[in-house]
């Protein structure tokens, strides 16, 4: 079996574990874009074309505007649709928030943490082919939650009765994608996601690395983030 066959696998096993899932008050409404956006997420899978990866980078869960539209994770929708090349339909999830409605690739909205994470790897690799040979990027969790105002509710907001059968879905799946990749680096993008890969990944033959998130509610990532990232990335040895 090649490794992108285990990994699409793996990830529609995670999209109905994580499905089976309840949340509680103050989540009223949970997207699961693995599901609703399957069609371009299995094309981004498949661009990863099956090879060993020097570095798989790792984010949170899914931005409003970014994965919940697009299925990519960070899915700013220039990069999705014109650097990536990707197409297809998004459907509905259901229920859906009269406030966060998803588009697709129709959004008019921008991912700031996308156009910043993925506008960094379109610089370094024009190609984005180029970028995938050594390169993926995931996310730990694929779910989106929010409150009944619309607020976006992180994972690291949820009550512990929720984040542990959560986390152990999540951390198998990551222990999944590391076994199909054998990457030398797991770089988190912000504290949350290295700190999940550290505990994680505890024992497996990865180092792990860390960089600056890009979300503009970060004021460090407001002063120039691709300037900030590269340079760790490069004093962490992990690009040159």
């Amino acid at each position: 079996m090649s490794r992108t066959v285990k990994l699409i696998k793996a990830t529609k096993a995670l999209s109905q574990s994580v499905g089976s899932l309840s949340f509680d008050l103050p989540t009223t409404y949970v997207y699961n874009p693995l599901e609703y956006a399957w069609g371009i997420h299995r094309q981004y899978l498949e661009l990863a074309k099956g090879g060993k990866k020097k570095v798989v980078f790792l984010g949170m869960n899914p931005g409003p505007y970014g994965m919940a539209q697009t299925g990519v994770p960070f899915g700013e929708i220039p990069a999705v649709r014109d650097w990536m090349g990707l197409r297809g339909e998004v459907k509905k999830p259901n229920p859906e928030h009269p406030k966060r409605p998803v588009d697709g690739l129709e959004c008019a909205k921008s991912e700031v943490s996308g156009r910043r994470l993925w506008g960094l790897f379109s610089e370094k690799f024009p190609s984005a082919h180029d970028f995938f040979n050594d390169h993926f990027v995931a996310n730990y969790c694929p779910l989106v939650f929010m409150e009944e105002s619309g607020k976006n509710r992180t994972p690291d907001k949820l009550v512990v009765s929720e984040t542990k059968p959560l986390e152990e879905l999540c951390d198998q799946h990551l222990q999944e994608i590391v076994e199909i990749f054998e990457p030398d680096w797991l770089v988190g993008v912000g504290g949350f996601a290295e700190k999940r890969a550290t505990i994680a990944l505890s024992g497996m033959n990865v180092q792990i690395g860390k960089i600056l998130h890009p979300s503009p509610a970060s004021p460090a990532a407001n002063r120039g983030w691709a300037a900030a990232a590269t340079k760790q990335l490069i004093d962490q040895g992990i690009w040159k």
